[in-house]
């Protein structure tokens, strides 16, 4: 013959050992149960995917139980009440899942089995929504992530570019100084950086300047050694811009 209130001792016990502070036995009035016998109360709540138990339970849940003569060859009496945000035919609906799980684990302890389907049933009710908004939100930021455009800057790519750059610059100083200017003999021709430190590019009509010319000189502007030191941080700046630019019309067009 089996002992049927040594088996509920030792089920007791257990639900002690693993639930802790959520177990707890209660008085047979406020149990809601029609039984004199012991009553027990459990605090459920939704179970998390990624950690035991969620953080912030939106919802929780008693789980009120009694061990009935015979149990655990016949089911046990239970009875639902909302601790915080359960919905009163959400309670009966769990009510009757439980009971109907209770009835299909006849012959063993089955009180741990109806906590965890509890907790199971309250995270798909009431945790879809906090789930599918944190997904939409890791949606957001991956869209925000600025994924680079155009050619990476490599030495080469950048003397290429300063090479380019001072072909380009001489030839617009070259427009800016005057014919004659330009066809004096090669001794007494000024470079282009002596013409612009001479000012005489800024005086309309200024006639061509030649090392030892007669002519009055405009009064000569002066420049420090230290203003060209970072000619070449200045022209990878530049090209670091242009760079951007360029990648960014690209990316435009991509997008149109």
């Amino acid at each position: 013959m089996t002992d049927y209130i040594q088996e509920q001792e030792m089920e007791i016990e257990a639900l002690e050992a693993i639930l802790m502070d959520d177990f707890k036995e209660i008085h047979s009035g406020e149990s809601g149960l029609n039984t004199s016998k012991r009553c027990f109360q459990i605090k459920v709540t939704p179970v998390d995917d990624e950690a035991d138990e969620v953080t912030t339970a939106p919802v929780q849940l008693a789980l009120i139980f009694s061990h009935t003569e015979r149990y655990p060859e016949e089911p046990p009496l239970l009875n639902l009440n909302s601790l915080r945000g359960i919905q009163g035919e959400h309670l009966r609906i769990l009510k009757e899942k439980l009971q109907q799980e209770a009835s299909e684990n006849l012959g063993m302890a089955m009180i741990y089995t109806l906590v965890t389907s509890a907790k199971e049933w309250l995270s798909e009710q009431y945790c879809q929504d906090t789930s599918i908004e944190d997904a939409e939100a890791e949606e957001a930021a991956k869209d925000d992530v600025i994924v680079p455009h155009g050619e990476p800057v490599t030495v080469e790519t950048f003397l290429a570019w300063r090479e380019m750059f001072e072909a380009e610059l001489a030839l617009e100083r070259a427009k800016l100084m005057p014919e004659a200017a330009l066809s004096a003999p090669k001794e007494k021709r000024l470079t282009g950086r002596q013409w612009f430190e001479s000012g005489r590019h800024a005086v309309k009509g200024a006639a061509p300047a030649t090392e030892g010319s007669d002519e009055e000189d405009v009064e000569d502007i002066d420049f420090d050694d230290d203003d060209f030191e970072d000619d070449e941080d200045d022209m990878l700046e530049h090209y670091l811009a242009e760079k951007t630019d360029s990648s960014s019309h690209s990316s435009k067009r991509e997008t149109n």
